[in-house]
C-alpha cells in the first residue's frame, strides 16, 4: 500500500537544503565562538604582566619610519586596529618617536650604528625631515656609523639617506629628485558649468584661499609671495644635501634639468647615474648589503641577517630606564584644521583643546607648557577661543611656549599669539594673516533643473542666506562688513601680542604667507629652534635642570584602551595580513590636490562662516 505525504510534509530537495542550512547556521555560530573564547583568552593573557625581553649587549638599531611623518597620529578605529594589527599603525609615523630613539642611541654604549631603511617612508615635509636630520647630526658625533639602504629614493627620503656616512642603491634602483611644486585645481569653469555661484569675501590682498573657486589659473598675488617661500626652502633642501654630500653648489639643480641628458650618457642606468654624480656610495644587490651589515654590526643570535634592533623596540627600553622626576614640561600637539567643538586627534577642536588645558591646569607637576602647532587655521571663532584659554593659563602663572611645525599659518598663527613665545623651525611656513567667507547659492543650478524658488518674507533678510537664492546686496555688504570686522581684530591681535604698531602689523599681514626667516626678521617670530630646543628654553624658563615632558593627549575610551593593550596578542592569532607598506598614505597624498576642496568644505563649521585658513600652506 503506497504511503500518501502529510499536506504540509517537506519534500526530500526541502529537508536536503534545511540540513544544509542548519549545519551552515551551526558552523557560524561555533566559529564564532571559538573566536571569542580566543580572543578572551588573549585578553586575558594581555592582562598578565610580561617579561621584559633584554636586549643584546650590542646591536644597531634599525631606523625604518613608515607612511608619512608627523606630530600627531590620525586615529584608528579600534577594531580596525585590532584586526589589521601593526599595518593599520604604518601609514604614519611620529617625529618625536625617531627623535628619542636616535638621541637615545646616541649616548648609549650598547649602540654600535645606526641603520637608515627608508623604503617605507613616504614623506612629511622639509620641516620634520629637518628635525629628525638634526638628531642624526647629533648622533654621528658619537663616532658612531650612519649606514642608509635603498631600492628607491624619493626626494624626502633621500634627504635623510644623505645624512648616512654610507648610502647603499639597490642596482635597479634610482633617486628621484624633481623639485618642490605648488599646483592647485581651479573650478571656476566647472562652477560656472554647474550654475553654481561662489560668493567670496575676504580681507588680505594675498589670501588666496579661496581662488580655485573664483578662477581658473593662479593670480599674481599668489604667484608672488608661494614663489618667494617655495623657492627659499628647496634652497635649504638642495644647499643642505650638497653640504652633507661633499657637492659643489649648484649640483643638485643641475643633476636633475639635465637629468634625461646624464641618464642617456649611462644607457638609462639610473643607479649607475646617481653613483656617478655622488648621489649614492654604493650600488648593492639585498645579499651584499646583508653581508656588508653583518661585517659592519656582526651577525644576528637569530635569523640571517645583521645584528639589529629596531627602533620601536629600542625606544620602549629607552623609556623603561629614563629616570623620573617630580616636575614636568608639558607638551600639547594641535595638528589638523581648527574646527569648533569637539573634534578627534589629529583635528584641533575649540573645545577638546579646552579640555586638554583643564588637565594641565589640574596637573601641579606641570610647570610650563609647550604647544606644537601644525595647522593652517581654519574656524576664526576657534581659533580665538583657543587663544583666548593659552592666554588665560599664562595669567595663572603657566608659562606657554608655541613651537611651529611644518605649518603655524593663519587660525595656526592666531593660536600662537597667545603664547609667552613663539618658535619655529627654520623651514616653518607661518603668517598668512587674513580672513575669508565664502558663500556658494545655487539658484542657477536648480532653474537649469526646472526648479524656482519664490516666496516671501517679514524683513528685508527674512531669506537672504538660503542657498537656493542669490545673495542679496544687503546680505553681501553684511558678510564683507563681518569679514573686514574680524581681520581688523586680528590684525590688533597680532601687533599687541608682538609688540608692533596696527599698521605695521597691517602690512605683514594682508593673508601673506611667510618663510620662518622672514617671519622672524619681520617680528612675527621670537626664535628659529626645533621642538627640543623650545622644550629646553620651557624648562630654563621656570628654573628647572632636570625635568620629564609630559604628552597632554585625550583620553581613550576603556574600549580602546582595552583593544590597544590585547591588539598584539590577537594581530599574532590572525591570518596572514594586507600589508599597506604605507599605501595608503601614498595613496592619499597624490590624490590630496584633487579631494582637498571638498575635504575644505566638510571642515568648515565656523558658526559665523568666517576662516582664518591658508590652503596653499602645505610645506614641500
Amino acid at each position: 500500500m503506497a504511503h500518501e505525504h502529510a499536506p504540509n510534509s517537506p519534500g526530500p530537495l526541502r529537508r536536503f537544503f534545511s540540513a544544509i542550512g542548519r549545519l551552515l547556521t551551526w558552523l557560524r555560530v561555533t566559529v564564532l565562538n571559538i573566536f571569542f573564547l580566543i580572543v578572551l583568552l588573549v585578553v586575558v593573557v594581555a592582562l598578565l604582566p610580561t617579561p621584559t625581553v633584554p636586549l643584546p649587549t650590542e646591536f644597531a638599531v634599525h631606523l625604518n619610519p613608515a607612511g608619512l611623518l608627523v606630530d600627531q597620529k590620525t586615529p584608528i578605529d579600534p577594531v580596525d586596529l585590532l584586526l589589521r594589527g601593526t599595518d593599520v599603525e604604518r601609514d604614519e609615523t611620529l617625529v618625536r618617536d625617531l627623535i628619542n630613539a636616535i638621541d637615545g642611541a646616541a649616548s648609549d654604549p650598547r649602540v654600535t650604528g645606526l641603520v637608515l631603511d627608508l623604503h617605507e617612508l613616504v614623506g612629511g615635509g622639509i620641516s620634520k625631515l629637518e628635525e629628525i636630520g638634526a638628531a642624526l647630526n647629533r648622533f654621528k658625533t658619537s663616532g658612531k656609523p650612519i649606514i642608509a639602504t635603498a631600492d628607491m629614493l624619493s626626494q624626502d627620503q633621500y634627504y635623510l639617506a644623505s645624512y648616512a656616512d654610507h648610502i647603499y642603491l639597490h642596482p635597479m634602483g634610482m633617486v628621484m629628485l624633481t623639485g618642490y611644486e605648488q599646483y592647485r585645481h581651479y573650478f571656476s569653469e566647472t562652477l560656472d558649468k554647474l550654475g553654481v555661484n561662489m560668493h567670496v569675501f575676504r580681507a588680505g590682498k594675498y589670501k588666496d584661499f579661496v581662488e580655485p573657486f573664483t578662477r581658473n589659473d593662479m593670480s599674481d598675488e599668489s604667484r608672488q609671495h608661494i614663489s618667494q617661500w617655495l623657492n627659499q626652502l628647496w634652497g635649504v633642501y638642495t644647499s643642505r644635501i650638497e653640504a652633507l654630500r661633499g657637492l659643489p653648489s649648484g649640483a643638485i639643480n643641475d643633476f636633475i634639468n639635465h637629468m634625461h641628458e646624464q641618464l642617456h650618457e649611462v644607457n638609462g642606468d639610473s643607479a649607475q647615474l646617481a653613483l656617478q654624480a655622488g648621489l649614492v656610495d654604493s650600488v648593492a644587490s639585498h645579499s651584499d648589503v646583508q653581508n656588508a651589515l653583518i661585517e659592519q654590526f656582526g651577525a644576528a643570535l637569530l635569523g640571517d641577517g645583521y645584528n639589529g634592533v629596531a627602533y620601536d623596540i629600542y625606544l620602549n627600553d629607552v623609556r623603561r630606564r629614563a629616570p623620573s622626576s617630580p616636575d614636568k614640561i608639558g607638551l600639547l600637539v594641535a595638528r589638523g584644521t581648527i574646527m569648533d567643538g569637539p573634534q578627534p586627534e589629529a583635528s584641533i577642536g575649540s573645545e577638546t583643546f579646552v579640555e586638554l588645558l583643564q588637565q594641565v591646569r589640574a596637573d601641579s607637576s606641570i610647570r610650563a607648557l609647550v604647544v606644537r602647532i601644525d595647522s593652517g587655521g581654519g574656524s576664526a571663532f576657534a581659533s580665538e577661543v583657543i587663544r583666548a584659554e593659552l592666554q588665560a593659563l599664562r595669567a595663572e602663572g603657566t608659562p606657554v611656549f608655541i613651537s611651529m611645525g611644518s605649518v603655524a599659518a593663519s587660525g595656526g598663527y592666531w593660536m600662537a599669539t597667545g603664547g609667552d613665545e613663539i618658535w619655529a623651525t627654520p623651514t616653518t611656513l607661518t603668517g598668512s594673516i587674513g580672513v575669508f567667507g565664502a558663500v556658494p547659492t545655487f539658484e542657477d543650478s536648480l532653474q537649469k533643473l526646472g526648479i524656482s524658488t519664490d516666496g516671501l518674507g517679514t524683513t528685508d533678510l527674512a531669506g537672504a542666506l538660503r542657498i537656493d537664492r542669490a545673495l542679496t546686496p544687503q546680505a553681501e555688504t553684511l558678510i564683507q562688513q563681518s569679514v573686514d570686522n574680524i581681520y581688523s581684530r586680528f590684525v590688533n591681535l597680532v601687533a599687541q601680542a608682538r609688540g608692533m604698531d596696527p599698521m605695521e602689523a597691517d602690512r605683514v599681514a594682508q593673508g601673506r604667507v611667510w618663510s620662518a626667516d622672514m617671519a622672524r626678521e619681520l617680528g612675527l617670530v621670537d626664535h628659529l629652534g626645533n621642538l627640543d630646543e623650545v622644550i629646553a628654553a620651557a624648562a630654563q624658563r621656570v628654573a628647572l635642570d632636570e625635568y620629564e615632558v609630559k604628552l597632554i593627549s585625550q583620553h581613550l575610551t576603556p574600549l580602546e584602551a582595552l583593544l590597544r593593550q590585547v591588539q598584539p596578542q590577537v594581530s599574532a592569532l590572525m591570518p596572514e595580513r594586507f600589508s599597506s607598506r604605507g599605501l595608503n598614505a601614498q595613496v592619499e597624498q597624490y590624490l590630496a590636490p584633487a579631494l582637498k576642496p571638498i575635504k575644505v568644505l566638510q571642515q568648515m563649521n565656523d558658526p559665523r562662516g568666517i576662516y582664518a585658513r591658508c590652503m596653499e600652506c602645505a610645506a614641500p
